[in-house]
């Protein structure tokens, strides 16, 4: 009997000593979506697109290179230029973000980021920043700044200190080149540089919880003797749920709708 009763609780053991091995199961898919094209507006073949935000019925841009480099207040009907500010040669812009009055730029690898005042782009301040900066979006409480890698930091408006951080994963594994963002109905969307997707990030985990398939925007025609980079771009208005993006030097922006891959 004795000898019976051992025997159990080895057998006990073993499966408890099997469960604690079992591999968890492997995170499901995020959803796949395609785009589908509501409207297109004109875009400067100029502008190698870097930041993107839509705010009180106007387009705010920045852009890219040594010496290309600018931000941009416009029409989102006819491309029309309202202001224009052009950054010093020596920097090569990114992202921005207008926090109550006060316009935010990146720089990509100088460590230094630019303020001005939003009204007129008069410039205001800098400030510095450790690694590369990529692109910059917000919510009610943070300002939120990519910078090429899985990372994304949460700023404090008040002083671009950071509050923490999260790390973008797709099905379990680090995505990195996350590039222009843009918070949207409680997600970031960002560009993943070199690439036509789009990831939809959950801010509280980093998890990605939906995939966006933004190729085809631009047609044979469009890129007919134009030197098109990537897509990078996205823009939000909030008040009337329009959702536009283009990419770095397209001849359009285009408005767009989710609908579920086939």
């Amino acid at each position: 009997m004795r000898t019976l009763i051992l025997l159990m609780l080895f057998a006990l053991a073993s499966c408890g000593a099997q469960q604690k091995t079992v591999a968890p199961a492997p995170p499901a898919p995020s959803p796949l979506y395609r785009v589908q094209v509501v409207n297109s507006y004109p875009h400067d073949t100029r502008a190698f697109t870097e930041g993107l935000f839509y705010e009180g019925g106007l387009l705010y841009e920045s852009t890219g290179l040594e010496g290309q480099s600018f931000i941009r207040k416009e029409r989102l009907e006819t491309g029309e230029v309202l202001l224009q500010r052009d950054l010093s040669p020596a920097y090569f812009g990114e992202g921005i973000v207008n926090w109550q009055g006060r316009l935010f730029q990146l720089t990509w690898q100088a460590q230094k980021g630019f303020i001005y005042n939003f009204a007129d782009f008069k410039l205001t301040g800098e400030f510095t920043y450790r690694g590369e900066g990529w692109a910059l979006t917000k919510n009610d409480k943070f300002i939120i700044m990519s910078d090429g890698t899985p990372e994304l930091r949460f700023l404090n408006p008040s002083d671009l200190s950071e509050d923490h951080r999260i790390s973008v994963t797709l099905n379990g594994q680090g995505l990195r080149n996350v590039n222009e963002l843009e918070w949207i109905k409680g997600e970031i969307w960002a560009n993943v540089w070199q690439t036509d997707i789009i990831v939809r990030i959950d801010p509280a985990t980093g998890r990605v919880i939906g995939r966006i398939d933004a190729s085809g925007l631009l047609t044979p025609a469009d890129r007919a003797g134009r030197n098109v980079d990537v897509l990078n771009g996205i823009a939000y208005d909030a008040e009337q749920d329009r959702i536009f993006v283009t990419g770095k030097n397209w001849p359009k922006l285009f408005e767009i709708k989710l609908v579920p891959a086939q």
